[in-house]
């Protein structure tokens, strides 16, 4: 099982120097498990980016961020850049989940079994939630039907509480419907 992942913004520059006090701020969201591996992929993508290092460098602030509303299903789609042992490849998935940090957690676990690639060697580049007309994947378009049914056959009746449970039945309980 992989460690949950959590949406951070990170924030941070240059250190302020006598010829530059007030260096540009920069602002990146990532996902992380924890603060310190987003600060830590925070200055991974500034080297590339900025020509910026930890030590030449200072963290302003980081959050982490809640999703507002969390409780109704979205469509999530994610742009993402991936190492395999052939090359670096893009690609765009779609996940159905109700928050973006579970859609990010699919994300990673499909990714690892479908391409077995590590969550180290997969960045995403962008995260959006996509209306239900916009979605372009077969498996996240089939459960749009607003007349989907899911049946449940093998249901075992419970009773309301424990006293009126009875401990020995007369008869085996029928716990298939047609």
């Amino acid at each position: 099982m992989s460690r949950q992942m959590k949406l951070y913004q990170v924030v941070g520059r240059k250190a302020p120097t006598p010829t530059d006090e007030n260096p540009e701020a920069y602002r990146m969201k990532l996902f992380a498990p924890n603060e310190m591996m987003a600060k830590s992929r925070f200055w991974y993508f500034m080297h590339q980016m900025r020509k910026m290092k930890k030590t030449t460098g200072e963290i302003l602030d980081v959050n982490e961020i809640y999703e507002k509303n969390n409780r109704y299903v979205k469509n999530f789609g994610f742009w993402i850049k991936y190492n395999s042992r052939s090359g670096t490849h893009n690609m765009y998935r779609e996940y159905r989940d109700v928050t973006l940090n579970n859609a990010v957690n699919t994300l990673y676990n499909d990714m690892a079994g479908r391409h077995r690639s590590r969550n180290k060697s997969i960045q995403i580049i962008k995260s959006a939630t996509v209306a239900s007309k916009d979605c372009k994947r077969p498996g996240t378009m089939g459960i749009h039907n607003n007349k989907l049914k899911f049946p449940l056959p093998h249901r075992i009746m419970r009773p309301a509480s424990k006293q009126v449970r009875s401990l020995y039945n007369a008869n085996r309980p029928s716990t298939h419907y047609n």
